[in-house]
């Protein structure tokens, strides 16, 4: 019944994974023990793979292509859905494109994007929110936050990462002040990396009448096709943009939004000043 129980509580992808191991493990009169000893695994760990009772690594599905499926990439090419299958529901189109993005533009009002988060703030952020979550539901989306920061070092291709925050972002608390201290700490220093742009739009940008930030953030992605998307999301419901026109119209006001923003060296003033702030 457990066994069942876990299966049924898998993402899609996780039970195809679990489908095609025990076909082809069968189809080829294999043992889980025979398969396990052909991989460096114990015979226990192609059991919980098979019932869905344990994630599985890509590492661990490129070994069984080789021993299963010739080489051919047939479990690998599902690795990447099997990583987003660890976000929410409505974020995980997104968390796809980001992990092969050649690059991203972000625009946030509220908190620190997710990629520039500290695990601390990035737990406090989870933490704020209303219902409140499990402690559990806590610990696995805090830990997938921190897996998408590996876009930032990705070497193959190097992602541009272009990130404008509202100056009320680093000025509004999260967690206690040390985890803010170090919150800024980690911006200042991520943005001085060569592939990291980091601005922020001062307080005082509406009274100019013109603050093109207002309606909202948003993400945008381009592809290794070289297309565009455009991530939407408020209240936990997102929407991936699409069609040209509107993608158009995004892109000119992110290019807006940036242009009204602090310069890069500006913003780093500006969130070393804030970092010194919250340490005291």
């Amino acid at each position: 019944m457990a066994t069942e129980e876990q299966r049924e509580s898998a993402s899609g992808t996780r039970r195809a994974i679990a489908d095609l191991v025990r076909s082809a493990r069968e189809e080829k009169g294999w043992s889980q023990e025979e398969l396990g000893q052909r991989i460096g695994y114990t015979a226990a760990a192609i059991s919980k793979l098979e019932t869905c009772k344990d994630g599985v690594t890509m590492k661990m599905l490129a070994l069984l292509d080789r021993e299963l499926f010739d080489g051919r990439q047939v479990l690998s090419k599902l690795g990447p859905h099997l990583e987003a299958d660890r976000y929410p529901p409505h974020f995980k189109d997104y968390a796809l494109l980001e992990q092969t993005a050649l690059s991203v533009a972000a625009y946030e009002n509220m908190v620190v994007d997710g990629l520039l988060q500290t695990e601390e703030y990035a737990r406090a952020v989870l933490e704020c929110g209303y219902p409140p979550l499990e402690v559990d539901e806590i610990d696995h989306l805090t830990q997938a936050r921190m897996d998408r920061k590996s876009t930032l070092s990705r070497r193959t291709p190097v992602p541009l990462i272009e990130v404008v925050m509202d100056e009320s972002v680093i000025q509004r608390q999260v967690g206690d002040r040390r985890c803010m201290y170090q919150q800024m700490q980690h911006l200042a220093e991520v943005s001085e990396a060569p592939n990291v742009t980091v601005q922020i739009t001062p307080l005082d940008r509406g009274s100019r009448r013109s603050h093109a930030g207002l309606p909202g953030p948003m993400h945008i992605v381009v592809t290794p096709q070289h297309r565009q998307f455009v991530h939407l999301e408020v209240q936990h419901h997102s929407r991936l943009i699409t069609t040209p026109d509107r993608v158009t119209e995004l892109v000119q006001r992110y290019a807006m939004i940036r242009a009204q923003a602090l310069s890069p060296d500006q913003s780093l003033e500006l969130i070393r000043k804030s970092a010194e702030e919250w340490k005291q």
